[in-house]
């Protein structure tokens, strides 16, 4: 009978990583609350400073940790950077295999909102929308000059989701927008018309207001349709 091989014992640094995570869950840290320092961690967890270091350093690459030369170790706040590069990179790459990751992107950013104008209707017609206004007469002041910047564009599906009370909403379709925005020199410069893209966005601020289910989704599709011809341009001329 064949012998069935041992699993890899982890690595000292891999359980130092683990013994400062469960540090921070059993003592109830949060993002921003400090950390102990390095030797106290070496005493705490038993481990060697070099152990301590190379985990200290994969806890910070990932965001879990935030190292502050001069000040101390801190519970790091929650980032998507990570994920924002490797979809960058994966997108770049997959084009040039015959593959569109970025277009497969979109289209979960697109079904994504798509189900948030609806539970933002649902939220009824209390919630303000004051911020959305003010970035629409930004947006078509912009349009009116011929351009909508991307600070705006983004602005707007920023501030239009908030009522929801959701953070991981904002941070999600932040590392989306920023995947895109890496990608805007391959992608080229819009082709459609500055006062289309602003219509667009008025169409999705108006079906909110007046709580129609339909017009929401139909304006969030119409409003991904020159993302998608964007995408697809980009796919073909490789």
């Amino acid at each position: 009978m064949a012998t069935v091989p041992r699993p890899a014992r982890p690595s000292r640094a891999t359980e130092a990583q683990e013994g400062v995570k469960d540090l921070i869950v059993k003592r109830g840290l949060v993002a921003g609350d400090p950390l102990p320092t390095e030797s106290e961690l070496m005493e705490e967890l038993q481990v060697s400073r070099n152990s301590i270091r190379e985990a200290l350093k994969g806890l910070q690459a990932v965001g879990i940790v935030d190292i502050r030369h001069g000040f101390g170790m801190f519970v790091g706040r929650m980032s998507l950077a990570g994920l924002v590069n490797e979809l960058t990179f994966h997108s770049r790459i997959t084009l040039q295999n015959g593959a569109n990751h970025l277009a497969h992107l979109v289209e979960i950013r697109e079904l994504l909102e798509s189900g948030l104008v609806q539970r933002l209707i649902e939220l009824g017609p209390e919630i303000d929308l004051t911020p959305i206004a003010d970035v629409m007469t930004r947006m078509e002041t912009e349009a009116d000059a011929g351009l909508v910047s991307p600070e705006t564009d983004r602005l707007f599906h920023d501030l239009l989701y908030r009522p929801l009370g959701n953070p991981l909403v904002s941070q999600l379709l932040g590392a989306f927008w920023d995947v895109y925005y890496q990608l805007r020199d391959a992608l080229g410069a819009p082709d459609e018309p500055a006062a289309d893209v602003a219509k667009r966005h008025r169409d999705i601020y108006t079906a909110v207001l007046a709580g129609d289910h339909v017009a929401a989704v139909a304006a969030v599709r119409a409003h991904f349709e020159g993302v998608r011809n964007r995408v697809a341009n980009l796919a073909a001329s490789y």
